[in-house]
């Protein structure tokens, strides 16, 4: 039997952004153009593995869920589990490899509020760990103690990838998290995971169960609808060196904010003063859609040009080769296969190996 995951998401999507304009008007916008958005990424001429990832989660089943910890590291899914039903979630979760932005865990850690036959050969504890090839936990480490209060506010990440930071934001307390990526295939990872929260991220009153608060549309920046205004609190995580015109990425992330909204901007940069900008003459760690990578004093004057305050830089970090690793989830190259491999300093093109630095500011 099959599930009506992505089409409930996408009708709870909807009724958000239908609540949302009846208070901001700009979203009557973005409404518009909803239904564009979603059926684009299920249309196979434009994405020919889409009929496939979709089957593979609407073919997930069904489960009893005891508890949904979206403020764990490992994003849990607490629920009892047939050795049937992990193997067909593990095949089906297999087909939407490669697995790049977690860790997700379903199954284990069984509620003491359920009682469970463990004689029983049809049932197993062992869970099963998306262990994705970025331990996108550690990035949320870094980044948590410095934000505002996340609580009541309408959020927006950009570039969110299989939707990870998204769900912790959610678990931070955010009171709607819209998550934008242009991937198919992060879409459906969004869902998959989706399907086994269920409604645990949603408002709870007193009639019952509201609106999800989680939601994705799969576009990038760009498609949507300028100047919007609508989100307390931006993220842009691994996206600016991504962009040919990284100010107009700024000033495209500053639209979406209300005035006094706070950005939070993590990307690659280089050590230097601030004239120093790095422009790869072709690959950088063997990625050929790197553009910019400016010093942090430069990334600095960036956002102060394009009319942000209080800009101050929270953390730098450069990337090891155990947050960012091949792993059964990801089995292609990743950072370690990049790197000079006798001088772990240096790109195998001989620039500064990857270094990431988390600026905040305010509109």
């Amino acid at each position: 039997m099959l599930n009506d995951t992505i089409t409930h998401a996408e009708r709870e999507l909807y009724l958000t952004l239908l609540e949302l304009a009846q208070q901001q008007p700009n979203a009557y916008e973005w409404l518009t153009r909803l239904p564009t958005w979603l059926n684009d990424i299920k249309d196979k001429a434009n994405y020919a593995h889409a009929p496939a990832y979709q089957a593979s989660v609407a073919r997930l089943p069904t489960l009893t869920v005891n508890n949904v910890d979206l403020n764990s590291d490992v994003l849990t899914i607490e629920a009892n589990l047939s050795e049937s039903q992990r193997k067909q979630i593990m095949a089906l979760l297999k087909q939407l490899m490669p697995w790049r932005k977690g860790p997700f865990q379903i199954g284990g850690q069984i509620s003491s509020r359920q009682t469970v036959n463990t004689k029983d050969d049809n049932y197993t504890n062992a869970p099963i760990l998306i262990d994705t090839e970025w331990h996108s936990d550690w990035k949320w480490q870094r980044v948590a103690p410095h934000l505002s209060t996340l609580k009541g506010r309408r959020v927006l990440d950009v570039g969110g990838g299989s939707g990870y930071h998204g769900w912790r934001m959610a678990g931070a307390g955010a009171d709607t998290v819209i998550i934008i990526d242009p991937s198919c295939l992060f879409y459906h990872q969004f869902m998959a995971i989706r399907h086994f929260v269920g409604s645990a991220d949603a408002h709870t009153h007193v009639h019952g169960t509201g609106r999800y608060r989680t939601h994705y549309i799969p576009v990038p920046l760009e498609a949507l609808p300028d100047n919007s205004q609508l989100f307390d609190t931006v993220f842009s995580m691994g996206v600016l060196y991504h962009r040919q015109s990284p100010f107009e990425h700024l000033q495209q992330l500053k639209g979406q904010l209300v005035k006094g909204g706070e950005l939070v901007l993590e990307t690659l940069v280089i050590e230097g003063d601030a004239n120093t900008v790095l422009v790869p003459h072709d690959r950088y760690a063997q990625m050929n859609n790197v553009y910019f990578l400016p010093s942090v004093a430069a990334l600095i004057g960036w956002l102060e040009k394009a009319g942000f305050t209080e800009v101050r830089c929270v953390d730098v970090a450069v990337t090891s080769t155990e947050e960012q690793r091949k792993t059964e989830w990801m089995t292609y190259h990743s950072l370690a296969d990049f790197l000079d491999p006798n001088d772990a300093s240096k790109t195998l093109e001989g620039y500064p190996a990857p270094m990431r630095a988390t600026l905040i500011a305010k509109k």
